[in-house]
């Protein structure tokens, strides 16, 4: 059972990246599925989620109008498209998939914006 993210690295100001978050040894849809953050000296926030059952999303005020989370279920992962991206969106990304007392976190994925 894991979570793998990929899509992070280095971009300018005002660029994108897409996230991708592969669950495998489970059926991700069937899991809330979340993307986190967390920069130098701070907590670790949560940026998207998509529930299930029934898709209702959430954002961060941060980042809402900028970012989007959907999921491919025929992939069996969930992505975060972020546009516009900000030097305050620098951190690790982390993907989260929960259902009732299950919790599973992937490793990480670094994001830097700068100049």
């Amino acid at each position: 059972l894991q979570l793998v993210e990929s899509g992070g690295g280095l971009v300018q100001p005002g660029g994108s990246l897409r996230l991708s978050c592969a669950a495998s040894g489970f059926t991700f849809s069937w899991f809330h599925g979340s993307w986190y953050r967390q920069a130098p000296g701070k907590e670790r926030e949560l940026v998207a989620l998509i529930a299930s059952p029934g898709g209702i999303i959430n954002y961060a005020d941060s980042v809402k109008g900028r970012f989007t989370i959907s999921r491919d279920n025929t992939e069996n992962t969930v992505y975060l498209q972020m546009n516009s991206l900000k030097p305050e969106d620098t951190a690790v990304y982390y993907c989260n998939a929960r259902r009732g007392n299950l919790n599973y976190w992937g490793q990480g994925t670094q994001v830097t914006v700068s100049s």
